[in-house]
């Protein structure tokens, strides 16, 4: 009966739209299913993992490598889910507009998880001063969208 009423529902929400944002919204949806389905595997495949290497004795969590894979696959799944959360949140909306800050900050994950990934004996010092610089100019993108979405929210409690 509630699976009855949540799909009237969505049909009510769909009606306004045009063939277009429809359109859209199905793939939004489509590509939520899929992602999430990306990530229950993650979980399921890390889970795995971590439980075989503690039976078989060569989980050692203080060994910097073993510390890298574990901690790439975590960063993994949690950008798989920032992007699954940013596509739920643009499927709630009526306008196609993708939020700024959700792809900001999931580049910014993506950029975290290959500095602790990274061998550092193995990395020249460019690579670093490169990825150093991407985090800089992500930060100052958000800082700047973060800054102008709260002077339109500001604007709008004025007007």
């Amino acid at each position: 009966m509630r699976l009855k009423r949540e799909f009237a529902a969505f049909r009510l929400a769909l009606e306004p739209l045009s063939f277009y944002q429809k359109f859209e919204h199905l793939c939004v949806l489509v590509l939520t299913a899929l992602i999430a389905i990306v990530i229950v595997f993650s979980i399921w495949h890390l889970a795995l993992k971590i439980l075989f290497s503690i039976l078989s004795s060569t989980f050692d969590p203080t060994d910097y490598s073993v510390f890298q894979a574990v901690f790439g696959m975590i960063f993994t799944v949690i950008i798989a889910l920032e992007f699954k959360r940013s596509l739920l949140v643009l499927a709630e909306r009526t306008n196609g507009i993708v939020q700024v800050r959700s792809v900001i900050l999931i580049a910014l994950l993506a950029v975290v998880r290959k500095l602790i990934i990274l061998d550092l004996k193995q990395t020249d010092a460019l690579q670093l001063f490169a990825l150093a610089a991407a985090i800089l100019a992500l930060g100052g993108v958000y800082w700047m969208v973060r800054d102008q979405d709260r002077r339109h929210r500001e604007a709008r409690a004025r007007g």
